[in-house]
């Protein structure tokens, strides 16, 4: 391969391979904005929040599962089909309400470890930062 050939295969591979930025003509264009911003109080209140609604949904969807046991025993008691039937939908209103509450606290969970994370990122990358900058003014 001559020189002037190798000279226009590097070129070749310069216009052709873009690692991690836009193609020339859109940076000219595109506006600087964060693809992923983390506010450690916006991810608190949304917490709070869940955490708050499994809290309610545990009391206030659970207030007649007792009467409503007890009831669809009865029924079935006296020979009525009905008993069997809202021994069912009792069964089923448990286990979507247990769901829910699962839910509601897989999403709390998931904020908080969210928060931690970012929180041990954001240390990590202010306490890399001086040691970048020492560097930079060795060299």
């Amino acid at each position: 391969m001559a020189w002037d050939e190798w000279e226009q295969a590097k070129r070749d591979a310069a216009t052709r391979t873009r690692l991690n930025q836009l193609p020339p003509d859109a940076a000219a264009s595109a506006t600087v904005n964060p693809d992923l911003v983390v506010d450690d109080q916006v991810l608190g209140a949304l917490g709070d929040l869940a955490r708050q609604l499994r809290d309610r949904v545990a009391r206030d969807g659970d207030h007649a599962r007792t009467a409503t046991a007890d009831a669809a025993l009865e029924l079935t008691a006296d020979g009525l089909g009905l008993g069997r039937a809202l021994h069912a939908l009792h069964d089923a209103w448990t286990t979507k309400l247990g769901t829910l509450k699962d839910a509601c606290a897989h999403i709390s969970n998931h904020l908080d470890y969210s928060r931690s994370v970012h929180a041990k990122d954001d240390h990590k990358i202010a306490t890399d930062m001086p040691v970048s900058r020492i560097w930079d003014a060795i060299k």
